[in-house]
């Protein structure tokens, strides 16, 4: 399976695919409004891409999914439905005018219509019945679900030659149509769905490709099997990885943070599996514009590209082209960026978990570097150069910020924003020695339970895997005689499989349990992530199990370095390994840390969900992360320590999607406990609670400066003061919470203004004020609060997360 054994092939052709593609694609819009895909509506967004910057920038496809065809021509070839699309020939005609490429969408398999009609295939004296598959088959992963519904159902049997014929007579029909993209959409094995097979058919089509005379690049989707991946990387430009990112009705908007999360950990499958010569990886449409209409915060949207490009990534736009916002136009138009994707060097994983680093080796002493924090508070993420290779950065440069930041000692730090991201490009100076490692096979651990091991294929380390690992806490393998010279922070890498991401927990020495999630697109063919992790000199146990959710089948664990990784206090803390009381229970919830969030919390006040083990590092205030799931709006009441506990009015947007708020609380050194219930109302699910502290801005400061209006409606007066030498671009107040602390009742202010809160350009030496519109009716009139604020500048070059204590209304 080694990438650089795989010939060019056949749906690979130089001149469309020695790069990935920019683009915008009609599917994102199609899931919102089912009248959408219409040929007017499809030369509105070409015409809204060419009068925009975005083309300059190299935004060229215009690609039409699925929904443009109804009927066939008299060779039984796809016809556009006439009420939609009158003259597809003249659209494509239209967008190639615009100085762009015109995409199409279609599936594998014979048509049911096709079928029944039974027409000869053009240039063969052979009738489509004669090469369908005999015993009947699902023609794609559609019809294996739904056989009567489906657009494609019956499967072809590429024995015969005339198969071929029918495949290029669709391929020269849209050739002739001027078409420049074909995205073949349903193709298996994928997505779980092992029973239909249509790499022949896939081959089939890039040799029709070749034969059309016309470039064309073919993308396959979605979610296809990595273990096929020859026939993949041999005649495909690029394959959809993961599941599909838009809502789909599943929440309000295009996509939000759950779904958009996912691509960080399905990418870990397939990250060594793309290059011009074997195609790239497709992590599906960007969803840039409004947070009202994308789902995305500016900061989510910004952090979504830096991964498309460090994994060069195709960078198509969903939604509606002439909606996009100038934050939108900005973070698109940033050639820096743009050129990171296409590097032809697509990023691996330095680091997993919640704050992962991704590096782009390009060979010539420079580096690519990512450091994301997909926690929902500012947290610091680090790297060190010697995980590089290397001893020192002789030149750091911002890339979004397009600045040299000179030379770095060692390693890099800096506190990035709650879904947030940097960017930079690192120079090395020196090397240094290969950090020693130490490997464990899973299947010589001890399994409990279920659990037990099974045969893999030579990807494995050792030829096995073990399976079984989760949806009961008995099931679990213990890793013993994990040994090291000296207590201290290690990397630890996990080699698991896993079809679509899920979750291991690892507990080291019977300490905390703590989930990471792995990605994957098969079972047999293990994918890895690093975490760090404590142990202590000599022998050492980890077990690893997933007490309540599907889990990865694991292959091995390494150990490596020397036990010197810094110590970060960002702690996460998992529902479903939580204490449940009262009625308390698990369910299953795909998009949740852990496959799995705590319900039935509410309704009783003992039916709440005990974080019992919060430790630490000493006393003082924190930001606490809790991530629910709930549409709509419900009360949630926590409680700290056993001291007097406060109610938060938590608002979702999906019934499945979990979402965040970040609050501040006040935790002792040690030992504490955090509960979490609906008191006699319905709580929210809840996924997980991240604990963290605060991490302020030596550059950036913000105070309190006034209030007024009346004690209900207050507008509070606040500064962003810029203490550094240099002017701060872009300031702005990402987020603002309370929680009371003191006073009668417990009531939550409504913040009135809407978020982030624009400040602008800040000079050296200098500040800005702003106004913040709350609403304090529900609050006792002796109420003081807890607050946290994240605040940035300089596209998250600079930022903070904050806890101001005991404030009046």
């Amino acid at each position: 399976m080694a990438i650089t054994s795989l010939a060019q092939g056949f749906g690979q052709s130089t001149s469309v695919a020695a790069h990935p593609y920019l683009g915008w694609s009609s599917f994102s819009s199609q899931t919102q409004s089912n009248g959408f895909l219409t040929q007017a509506n499809i030369e509105a967004q070409s015409d809204a891409l060419n009068s925009s910057v975005l083309e300059e920038h190299g935004f060229t496809y215009i690609n039409i999914d699925d929904g443009w065809q109804k009927g066939y021509d008299s060779s039984r070839r796809p016809t556009p439905n006439p009420t939609l699309f009158t003259d597809i020939a003249g659209l494509i005609s239209h967008i190639h005018q615009n100085g762009q490429k015109a995409g199409i969408y279609w599936r594998p398999g014979i048509p049911q219509e096709v079928l029944q009609a039974n027409p000869l295939i053009s240039g063969s004296t052979r009738y489509v019945k004669d090469i369908l598959a005999v015993p009947n088959a699902p023609g794609n992963v559609f019809a294996a679900s739904d056989a009567t519904a489906a657009l494609s159902n019956y499967k072809i049997d590429f024995s015969n030659s005339a198969a071929q014929l029918y495949v290029n007579s669709i391929v020269n029909l849209f050739a002739s149509w001027g078409v420049d993209y074909i995205r073949l959409d349903g193709v298996a094995p994928a997505l779980g769905v092992l029973t239909v097979d249509n790499q022949q058919e896939v081959q089939a089509w890039a040799q029709a490709i070749s034969k059309a005379g016309r470039p064309m690049w073919l993308t396959v989707s979605t979610g296809v099997e990595l273990s096929d991946f020859n026939t993949w990387g041999t005649y495909t430009n690029a394959r959809r990885i993961g599941a599909a990112i838009e809502c789909k009705g599943a929440c309000s908007t295009l996509t939000d943070w759950a779904l958009t999360s996912e691509r960080w950990f399905d990418l870990i499958g397939w990250q060594t599996f793309a290059s011009f010569q074997t195609g790239w990886n497709d992590l599906g449409p960007l969803e840039i514009g409004t947070l009202a209409s994308t789902g995305l915060s500016s900061v989510e949207q910004q952090s979504a590209i830096t991964l498309w490009a460090m994994a060069n990534a195709p960078l198509y736009l969903g939604g509606d082209m002439g909606a996009i916002d100038t934050n939108g136009t900005n973070l698109l138009t940033n050639d820096e960026v743009l050129g990171v994707d296409q590097t032809g060097a697509p990023a691996t994983q330095l680091a997993g978990g919640l704050m992962p680093v991704w590096v782009s080796d390009l060979g010539n002493g420079a580096f690519y570097v990512a450091l994301f924090n997909l926690n929902a508070f500012p947290a610091e993420v680090a790297v060190r150069w010697e995980d590089l290779g290397f001893i020192d950065a002789s030149n750091v440069r911002d890339v979004w910020n397009r600045k040299d930041l000179g030379e770095f000692k060692q390693k890099f730090s800096s506190v990035v924003l709650g879904h947030g991201v940097r960017l930079l490009r690192v120079t090395k100076s020196g090397t240094v020695d290969q950090q020693k490692s130490q490997g464990y096979l899973a299947f010589l651990g001890v399994t409990h339970g279920k659990t037990a091991f099974i045969r893999c294929p030579t990807t494995c380390a050792s030829g096995h895997e073990v399976v079984k690992l989760g949806l009961e806490k008995e099931n679990y393998v213990d890793i013993q005689g994990v040994h090291v010279a000296k207590s201290g922070i290690y990397r630890m890498k996990i080699d698991a499989a896993t079809n679509g991401p899920s979750d291991l927990f690892y507990q080291v020495n019977g300490g905390a349990e703590t989930a990471v999630k792995i990605g994957g697109s098969s079972f047999s063919i293990p994918s890895n992530t690093i975490v760090p992790v404590f142990l202590k000199a000599g022998d050492n146990i980890i077990r690893f199990q997933n007490p309540t959710g599907i889990a990865p089948y694991l292959d091995r664990v390494t150990i490596i370095g020397n036990g010197d990784l810094p110590n970060s206090q960002i702690v996460v803390y998992d529902a479903e390994v939580g204490v449940l009381e009262g009625n308390a229970t698990h369910a299953p919830c795909v998009y949740c840390s852990g496959n799995t969030q705590v319900i039935t919390l509410g309704g009783k006040p003992d039916n709440d969900v005990l974080f019992d083990n919060v430790v630490a590092p000493g006393a003082g205030m924190y930001m606490m992360e809790i991530d629910f799931v709930t549409k709509g709006s419900r009360y949630l009441w926590v409680t700290v320590n056993h001291e007097k506990p406060f109610q938060l009015s938590l608002t979702g947007d999906s019934d499945s999607l979990p979402t965040s708020v970040v609050v501040p609380i006040s935790l002792k050194d040690g030992k504490n406990s955090i509960t979490l219930g609906g008191g006699k109302d319905d709580a929210p699910g809840i996924d997980k609670i991240v604990i963290g502290p605060p991490v302020p801005a030596s550059r950036l400061v913000m105070g309190f400066i006034s209030r007024r209006g009346s004690s209900d409606d207050r507008t509070w007066t606040l500064e962003l003061a810029n203490l550094g030498k240099e002017d701060l671009k872009a300031a702005q107040l990402n987020s603002l919470s309370f929680v009371q602390a003191s006073g009668k009742g417990s009531c939550q202010p409504s913040l009135l203004t809407a978020f982030p809160i624009t400040v602008g350009d800040i000079p050296a030496q200098s500040f800005k004020t702003f106004e913040v519109s709350m609403d304090f009716s529900q609050c006792a009139s002796d109420a003081r609060f807890n607050t946290s604020a994240s605040y940035s500048s300089d596209l998250g070059a600079i930022a903070a997360g904050v806890v101001d204590v005991s404030l009046e209304r």
